[in-house]
């Protein structure tokens, strides 16, 4: 079901309120008014036009496809799992092989 709007349609308002709310968009040289971003505020905008994502850790990441056979990889999610870590920390891990599977990944 359609919600109703608490617009005022355009054909219900006067001509002279019209008038009144767009007398600021018909000045000229309006563009004299903006001047140059303030640090704190640079980084407020920066935040907002950012995507969200994944928090970059170390150097980034870089996505890979890998082809796991259907048995190993359930038993490498278990023992993730028992150690309370995600499959891509236990990915590594096991990549790297310089960790011990009772320290917390530091990558993810």
């Amino acid at each position: 079901m359609k919600r109703a709007s608490n617009k005022h349609p355009r054909t219900a308002r006067s001509a002279a309120e019209l008038a009144r709310l767009t007398a600021e968009l018909d000045r000229e040289n309006v563009v004299d008014e903006f001047h140059a971003l303030s640090p704190a505020s640079r980084r407020r905008w920066a935040n907002v036009r950012r995507k969200p994502g994944r928090p970059r850790k170390g150097r980034g990441v870089k996505v890979i496809s890998v082809s796991v056979e259907r048995a190993l990889l359930a038993r490498s999610d278990a023992v993730a799992r028992r150690a309370s870590q995600t499959t891509s920390c236990a990915s590594a891990i096991g990549a790297s092989s310089t960790e011990s599977w009772t320290t917390r990944c530091k990558w993810f």
